[in-house]
């Protein structure tokens, strides 16, 4: 879902793309594709791809980001603004919203769980605004995989803080409630990741298409407004995402009294 009508649209239509592409599907056979890159097919591999680039891009930016730190005088803000300097942006923001949220000693401890959410989900987003780039995010496949983290990290912190009795709130506050909540409660927290995937890919998906509707109509100036935009919904999603995360998180390892 997502990886058509996009950006590689265009792609397709400059002669030696479509040509290998052309040759792809007369090689292998619409019928009976091999190559699932080249040829048609509701199964594809082409997002794993954009997403391991973001992971790289990610991981490079760290390591980086890391040396810099480890030099001298590499705790001092940099002179000028640029990767790093982005890095350091980012996790401030991240962090301090964490706080407010989770307090400061829960946020220190989630940090890089959500930190790597945030970025990973921004770079990802991003890549929505370079033309002939994929973008991981406006696939369902890949937002579930997100959610699914989200989702089975959030019990396994309440259970690692909480213990078994993290359960108990399955049940409600009193134990003759127990047949009417239990069955709510399975459900809400089902609906979480299905709520964070769809968000993401809906939000994304529709951004994406109308970047590309205005390009295609007069790609010199009539898109720029609409790229800002983009930019703009790609930090809001990215917000929403990690933030609904922070409050999964701070309600599974919050104590009872």
């Amino acid at each position: 879902m997502g990886e058509h009508g996009t950006w590689t649209d265009l792609l397709y239509q400059l002669p030696g793309v479509r040509n290998l592409h052309d040759y792809a599907q007369v090689r292998l056979g619409r019928d009976k594709p091999l190559l699932l890159v080249f040829a048609d097919s509701h199964f594809s591999l082409t997002h794993i791809i954009w997403t391991l680039l973001v992971v790289l891009i990610v991981l490079y930016g760290c390591v980086r980001f890391r040396r810099s730190v480890g030099k001298k005088d590499g705790l001092l803000p940099a002179r000028r603004f640029g990767f790093r300097a982005f890095l350091e942006m980012m996790t401030d923001a991240t962090f301090g919203v964490m706080v407010g949220i989770m307090g400061e000693k829960n946020a220190r401890r989630y940090l890089p769980l959500v930190g790597g959410l945030a970025l990973f989900i921004l770079f990802s987003n991003l890549m929505a605004l370079v033309p002939g780039f994929g973008v991981p995010t406006t696939t369902l496949k890949t937002n579930l995989a997100l959610a699914g983290v989200v989702f089975l990290m959030t019990h396994v912190y309440g259970v690692r803080e909480n213990g078994l009795a993290y359960f108990k709130h399955f049940l409600g506050p009193v134990l003759w409630l127990a047949p009417l909540m239990l069955p709510i409660e399975l459900i809400s927290h089902a609906a979480r990741p299905v709520s964070l995937s769809l968000r993401l890919m809906g939000n994304m998906v529709a951004d994406h298409k109308v970047v590309f509707t205005f390009f295609t109509l007069f790609p010199l100036l009539l898109p720029i407004p609409f790229l800002f935009l983009g930019l703009l919904v790609c930090f809001v999603q990215t917000f929403v995402f990690c933030v609904l995360t922070m409050i999964y998180i701070a309600l599974a390892t919050a104590h009872d009294h």
